[in-house]
C-alpha cells in the first residue's frame, strides 16, 4: 500500500520567508511551474528529479537546490520510496534578482555546513517566539548563497570598528529588552549588514544576539517570577512569546521550570 501524503506548510513571521513547506510524496509529479520567490530545498529521505531551465537537476540528501524566481522547473520522485524535503520559499530581501542567472546556472550546491544551517534554521522555525536566531541564521545563509552565487573578496575590517558595533547592538538589546528588535531593524540602526552584525556580536561577547536577549529575559522572568507573578503572565511580561516559550529557555539556562522555581521561593 503506498505511503500516505504528508504536507505541512506555514508562513513564520520572519522576514524574508515568505512560507515554510515540509512534505513527503511517494507519487505526486510536480508540472512545469513558476515561483516569484527564491526556493531553497532540501531532501532528508529520497531524492528529487527536476528539470530547471531545460536542464536535468536532482537533490540528493547530501546538496542543497537553489531555485531562482521566475524560472520554470517540475519535480518528481527520483527513487519509488519517494522523498521527503523541507522547503523554505524567500523573498528577494535575502537574494537579489541579479543572482537568479547565476542560480540557473547551478543549482545545485554541494555544502554541508550550507545544507546544516539550512536545517537548523527549520527546527527554529517550528518554535514561536524565537525569530531573532531564525533572522541571525537566515542572514548566515543568505550570505553563504551569495558566496556561491557571486564570490567576492572578504572586507577586512579594523578591530576597534568591530567591538564598536558588537557594543552598539548590545546597547540596541539592553534597551529593548521585553519588545525585542528584529535583524533588520537593528542592521539599520547599526549601520552593518545583518551577518556582520552577528559575526561581531558572537566575537566580542561569547553568544551570539538571541542569545544574549534570551537569557536577558529569563533573568528578568526570574525577578517576576520571585516577585509572586504565575509563570504565565512572567512569560508575557518578560518579552516570551507565551508560557511554553519561557519554559522551553528556562528550563535550560535555570535548570528547573518557572514553575518549580516560583514555587521554591
Amino acid at each position: 500500500m503506498a505511503t500516505r501524503e504528508e504536507v505541512f506548510a506555514w508562513r513564520p513571521p520572519v522576514p524574508g520567508v515568505t512560507e515554510v513547506f515540509h512534505a513527503r510524496f511517494t507519487e505526486h509529479a510536480y508540472p512545469m511551474h513558476v515561483h516569484d520567490v527564491w526556493t531553497l530545498l532540501i531532501v532528508d529521505t529520497g531524492a528529487v528529479r527536476y528539470d530547471l531551465n531545460r536542464h536535468a537537476c536532482g537533490t540528493l540528501h547530501e546538496t542543497v537546490s537553489l531555485l531562482p524566481p521566475h524560472i520554470p522547473h517540475n519535480g518528481s520522485p527520483a527513487t519509488p520510496e519517494g522523498f521527503r524535503k523541507r522547503v523554505l520559499y524567500l523573498d528577494l530581501s535575502v537574494l537579489d534578482a541579479a543572482l537568479i542567472g547565476s542560480a540557473a546556472d547551478t543549482p545545485d550546491l554541494a555544502d554541508l555546513l550550507l545544507r546544516r544551517r539550512v536545517g537548523q534554521l527549520h527546527t527554529v522555525l517550528a518554535n514561536r517566539g524565537d525569530e531573532l536566531e531564525a533572522e541571525s541564521r537566515l542572514a548566515f545563509i543568505g550570505e553563504r548563497l551569495r558566496g556561491h552565487l557571486r564570490p567576492m573578496a572578504a572586507t577586512v575590517r579594523p578591530p576597534e570598528r568591530e567591538r564598536g558595533v558588537a557594543e552598539h547592538l548590545r546597547d540596541l538589546l539592553d534597551a529593548r529588552v521585553v519588545q525585542g528588535v528584529t535583524l533588520n531593524e537593528a542592521a539599520e540602526l547599526v549601520h552593518a549588514h545583518p551577518a556582520h552584525l552577528v559575526r561581531a556580536f558572537s566575537a566580542a561577547f561569547g553568544l551570539a544576539p538571541h542569545q544574549y536577549l534570551t537569557a536577558r529575559r529569563v533573568e528578568r522572568a526570574r525577578s517576576l517570577l520571585l516577585d509572586g507573578l504565575p509563570p504565565a503572565e512572567a512569560a508575557t511580561a518578560a518579552g516570551f512569546y507565551d508560557q511554553a516559550h519561557l519554559g522551553r529557555h528556562f528550563k535550560r539556562i535555570v535548570g528547573v521550570s518557572p514553575g518549580r522555581f516560583r514555587r521554591a521561593r
